[in-house]
């Protein structure tokens, strides 16, 4: 176990604090997508859009050709480097930032999301050698998690769920207190609130960042469900409740905004991501999923209204929904030297 980032003042930024840039990866995985075409022309249209507002570094596998500069404008970055898959946010570094302008980062172990996947040894290594190629410090921890699996809010507090990180697919024989001090070590925080997850959702365990995420410091933004007969619709009760009257790191009672989820009916579900939660901060802008329900104009309208200084731009991602994640899962931003203050 490396050294604590906190000795250094190090801390993980919230996401709507200044980005010099975002990281992806060129979809890879061969056998996991319906059709691999309209999978690389949705990761290209998320990878558009984003550039529209900060610099995006496309990392892609050696020998990929010319298909990816061919979908990708301008503002996008090839980055060779050996990959498996293509979901930035799991295995990329937690960027870390100080007081004094530094930025370091720090790297959990990546396992595939409890072995779902194989194989992963390149995707095991990319955090690493993006804070090498940056020449970052970098913070290396044995805890088995994935950026989705937290979301903070740059003030010390971590929100995370049961279902994932305590699941014995990743971490047995860590006892919870354990998991909560490495959380803290290497994130700079000092309070995690748990809540329960989702247990059924099996591509990732019930991942945070499908469920609840921080808007600004003492507020977070939570998924819910008005349809009873939802399939998915007993998920947003059980997290809601775990999440009431919680407090901050600094004190405060956390206030609790909502956003509708996408459908899980059978005849309308994608079979994948259907979660509005699991958008895109850029620099002045909400880069929203878009799945194609009538609930998409409705999730434009209620990230409006968290962020009426921002653009909200909607970009349709059925293709890469089914591959189990959205377009936060796809994303790392990599912040800016100076956090804004």
């Amino acid at each position: 176990m490396s050294k604590d980032p906190r000795d250094c003042g190090f801390y993980m930024p919230a996401e709507w604090q200044p980005h010099s840039c975002c990281w992806m990866a060129w979809p890879s995985r061969e056998g996991l997508w319906d059709n691999p075409a309209a999978t690389r022309a949705a990761y290209a249209r998320v990878a558009n859009a984003i550039a529209r507002f900060e610099p995006v570094k496309m990392l892609v596998r050696p020998g990929a050709g010319k298909i990816p500069e061919s979908l990708l404008m301008a503002g996008v970055e090839i980055v060779e480097m050996p990959i498996d898959d293509s979901w930035t946010r799991n295995n990329g570094p937690n960027f870390l930032i100080n007081d004094s302008g530094q930025i370091a980062g720090s790297t959990w172990t990546f396992n595939a999301w409890g072995g779902k996947y194989a194989a992963y040894h390149d995707d095991a290594l990319v955090g690493s050698e993006i804070l090498r190629r940056l020449n970052l410090q970098e913070f290396s921890s044995a805890l088995v998690a994935e950026g989705g699996g937290v979301t903070v809010d740059g003030e010390g507090t971590v929100v995370t769920t049961e279902s994932c990180l305590l699941n014995p697919n990743r971490n047995p024989g860590w006892s919870k207190q354990e998991v909560e001090r490495e959380l803290c070590r290497t994130l700079g925080a000092e309070k995690i609130i748990w809540l329960p997850g989702d247990p059924e959702e099996k591509e990732t365990d019930g991942h945070v960042d499908g469920i609840a995420s921080f808007v600004e410091p003492g507020r977070l933004l939570m998924e819910i469900n008005d349809d009873t007969s939802d399939p998915h619709y007993s998920v947003g009760p059980v997290n809601l409740a775990a999440m009431r009257n919680q407090t901050d790191a600094r004190g405060r009672t956390i206030e609790l905004a909502f956003i509708n989820e996408g459908h899980y009916h059978p005849d309308v579900w994608n079979g994948g991501c259907s979660s509005y939660i699991n958008a895109y901060l850029a620099n002045g802008a909400v880069i929203v999923p878009g799945y194609g329900y009538d609930r998409d104009a409705e999730a434009v309208e209620t990230w409006k209204g968290i962020y009426p200084d921002r653009q909200v731009v909607l970009v349709e991602i059925n293709d890469i929904a089914i591959g189990g994640g959205g377009v936060h899962c796809i994303t790392q931003q990599q912040p800016a030297t100076l956090p804004e203050t």
